[in-house]
């Protein structure tokens, strides 16, 4: 099969999907343009939006199934929708949280969720209804964005985000560690709840000694080098899912604090995430800090925890799968 993955990439999600479908013998290829510090760049190519509308006819001839991403596909209108259903073509989108939270949905399970600058509920409704009308099967990154999308479309899968293990040498907090380092990335501070962690940096560096460096205007791989020296990672304490950041941290070896919702927890076995709020990152942070055994165990378990669920091989499988029921749907369709 041949997959076209459009317009934008996120945190590094297209090109694995790429990378994912090209190992079992498949063609696929992103197009992404939304550029970022964090430059990915595997099995993508970057272009402007005038580029991408103008391989719409060409694609359309060449490609078994179009991947979108984001809520967002070539025309900025979604008219080019019907386009590809016209043609017979298969499409699937992606949602990946920001563009389909709603906010009534977030604040009835999440009291710290920031949903500042978002898509207004009616936006994010209109948009759905656009798309879905062309669209019938979507894929979420976990449970939390599930419930956003599920009243739109016939099929719904929940599809882990995915890492390269192979490409993440584990380097585990030594155990004789007396001044650790403690690392964040705020690729938005406001949505992770930055100010809140690093005013509780400051209030434990009091007490605790410790070292603190934040990760800011990096691209992937500098910031990565960063990773490996860290002996805590702290990814987000207000959205209540675990996402890219606290995955690649764990198939580093590292322990990661990340706020996941209580509610959430059932469908992740064994997770081995420190899950905090801001009511708990103090707390959390602080026994982390202070017990060694405490974060080798966490990161060995984290390194498990992806091998078994987010490795590319893994994830690879399942994305497989989805895109044959849809192409086996599909085919279906357009017979009667």
């Amino acid at each position: 099969m041949k997959v076209i993955h459009l317009p934008i990439e996120i945190a590094g999600q297209m090109g694995m999907y790429c990378r994912a479908i090209k190992k079992f013998g498949h063609q696929a290829i992103g197009y992404n343009y939304f550029h970022t510090v964090l430059k990915y760049k595997d099995d993508i190519l970057p272009v402007d939006g005038y580029e991408i509308t103008n391989i719409l006819e060409d694609a359309i001839q060449h490609f078994d199934i179009f991947h979108y991403h984001y809520m967002l596909t070539t025309f900025t209108d979604f008219s080019d929708l019907e386009m590809v259903a016209a043609a017979g073509k298969p499409m699937i989108m992606n949602h990946w949280g920001s563009d389909v939270r709603k906010a009534r949905i977030a604040k009835m399970n999440n009291p710290y969720v920031n949903m500042e600058g978002f898509p207004t509920e009616e936006e994010i409704h209109e948009n759905l209804l656009k798309v879905s009308k062309y669209i019938s099967t979507a894929i979420v990154q976990d449970y939390e964005v599930l419930p956003y999308v599920t009243p739109y479309y016939k099929k719904v899968h929940v599809l882990p985000v995915t890492v390269d293990v192979s490409k993440f040498e584990p380097v585990y907090p030594r155990l004789d560690e007396s001044y650790p380092l403690v690392v964040h990335a705020p690729t938005q501070p406001k949505y992770k709840g930055t100010e809140i962690i690093e005013q509780v940096i400051k209030e434990l560096q009091q007490i605790i000694p410790f070292r603190y460096q934040r990760i800011e205007k990096m691209n992937h791989e500098q910031a990565k080098n960063i990773y490996k020296q860290a002996d805590i990672i702290i990814d987000q304490i207000l959205f209540g899912s675990y996402g890219v950041l606290s995955v690649e941290s764990m198939a580093l070896g590292k322990p990661v604090i990340s706020y996941v919702r209580d509610d959430l927890l059932g469908y992740y076995k064994d997770l081995p995430i420190c899950t905090a709020n801001p009511d708990t990152i103090q707390q959390v942070l602080k026994q982390l800090l202070l017990s060694p055994d405490l974060r080798n165990k966490k990161g060995q378990d984290g390194r498990k925890y992806v091998e078994k669920y987010h490795d590319i091989n893994v994830v690879g499988l399942q994305l497989l799968e989805i895109y044959e029921q849809l192409l086996k749907s599909n085919k279906v369709q357009n017979t009667l």
